[in-house]
């Protein structure tokens, strides 16, 4: 390799291990944090950049109006907040970073400004945040809203909460906290300020009464894969989550349109790390997964899709492309993605099956050494910044035994990922090649 490359690890506060193939009683503690704080202590042996948690807070009623298919298949549900378990995992690990989502549709921003800067306080500054504009319905009913706003405007308010978040970190300046026990000062007055924010969306005065934590700002985190979301990526992010959903060729021109657009906004390429999402498959035998997904599975990948995207799947032909006159309120890049892929004649069912267990060209089906020169492979060819590993509701002791024990070794051993951490921040270790 010539360059190394990062790895990050998605999980969900939820049960991990109910859509694998065997042993769905695998970390049935997970309520409690204990089995994350295993698998966060196993991650950070094996020097991953961080661990990175999903959200919605909604119990999906996509599928055929009824809360019944997200309850009984736990596709979305049960799920606890991630930001809590954040402040649990920062005192079981010392290196690894720790994201979480938080909703800037749903959240107001000094409350998450606060509550970030404390996590990233309580971990010594290895925190992260996730920005997302939400794409559920149920979770909008949730927070007092009677639909979720367009796409569009959702981005225009995440862009303005993103500005009040930044302005609330930066309102105490350096040397503002003195502990002069002498002249009995603790803070020095002058320096915190009053944002005094008033905009199209929100009204906040300030300052943050949190003190500045080790990043002050948190790393940020986007996955936006619209147009729209490209560029609030662009403009905001130093850690995109991207899908290699087409392959090679489609890796590498996101990785060039991103770059593009944050040299429009006046950004550096080298600020941000573009990393992307990969399903792992170790088996001896090279057996395909895809060829094995049962109708059961196919249907909870279904479930678990169709109340991101906002759209009753199971309505269309499951053999048929999916319409390309579809459209939701959702996450439109993944509308989008599966509409490509019909464009191209194939199926809806084959569609889900890719986008849930990766495009078979980047070779992430095999042996531990085969899936680990083909990760190496590709990234050489794409010129990306690394792999975000998932795993969610799959992460049984034999599925992650197989990533953790038997590729990122191998990894190592080809010299593609780091074998020791060389900062103490989560963008230090995010920046240090």
């Amino acid at each position: 390799m010539t360059k190394k490359f990062h790895l990050g690890f998605f999980s969900s506060f939820s049960p991990p291990a109910w859509h694998a193939a065997t042993d769905r009683a695998h970390g049935e503690d997970w309520w409690s944090g204990e089995y994350h704080a295993r698998l966060a202590r196993r991650v950070e042996e094996a020097c991953f950049d961080f661990l990175f948690f999903e959200d919605t807070s909604g119990v999906s009623r996509t599928l055929g109006g009824s809360m019944a298919t997200d309850l009984t298949n736990s596709l979305s549900t049960p799920k606890n907040d991630p930001v809590a378990l954040l402040s649990y995992l920062s005192a079981v690990t010392s290196r690894l970073g720790l994201i979480a989502t938080g909703s800037t549709t749903l959240y107001p921003p000094y409350l998450l400004a606060r509550l970030y800067s404390t996590i990233d306080g309580l971990s010594r500054g290895r925190a992260g945040w996730n920005v997302v504009t939400s794409s559920e319905e149920e979770s909008a009913h949730n927070y007092g809203l009677d639909a979720l706003p367009p796409p569009a405007e959702r981005y225009e308010r995440a862009q303005e909460f993103v500005d009040v978040a930044r302005a609330l970190w930066d309102s105490w300046e350096d040397g503002a906290v003195l502990r002069d026990y002498d002249h009995r000062v603790h803070v020095d007055p002058a320096k915190v300020h009053e944002i005094n924010h008033i905009g199209k969306h929100f009204k906040v005065r300030g300052p943050l009464n949190s003190m500045p934590s080790p990043q002050r700002t948190p790393v940020l985190a986007q996955a936006g894969g619209s147009p729209t979301g490209r560029d609030f990526a662009a403009r905001n992010a130093e850690l995109i989550m991207a899908t290699t959903i087409g392959g090679i060729q489609a890796m590498k021109a996101f990785r060039e349109d991103i770059h593009a657009r944050m040299k429009s906004f006046g950004r550096d390429p080298s600020e941000c790390r573009i990393m992307y999402a990969t399903h792992l498959h170790v088996t001896e035998d090279g057996r395909d997964p895809r060829d094995a997904v049962t109708e059961t599975e196919l249907a909870s990948m279904l479930g678990k899709h169709a109340a991101h995207i906002g759209v009753d799947l199971f309505r269309y032909d499951l053999d048929r492309p999916l319409p390309d006159d579809v459209h939701a309120n959702g996450t439109t890049s993944m509308l989008d993605s599966i509409k490509a892929k019909g464009r191209q004649g194939i199926s809806l069912r084959d569609a889900i099956i890719d986008v849930c267990l990766g495009d078979d060209e980047l070779g992430v089906t095999g042996t531990a050494d085969r899936v680990a020169d083909n990760l190496a492979d590709v990234m050489e060819q794409v010129g990306g910044d690394g792999y975000i590993i998932m795993a969610t509701q799959n992460a049984n002791a034999a599925h992650t035994d197989a990533i953790l024990d038997g590729v990122v070794p191998a990894l190592q051993k080809l010299g593609a990922v780091r074998t020791s951490y060389s900062g103490t921040t989560l963008r230090e270790n995010l920046f240090a090649f």
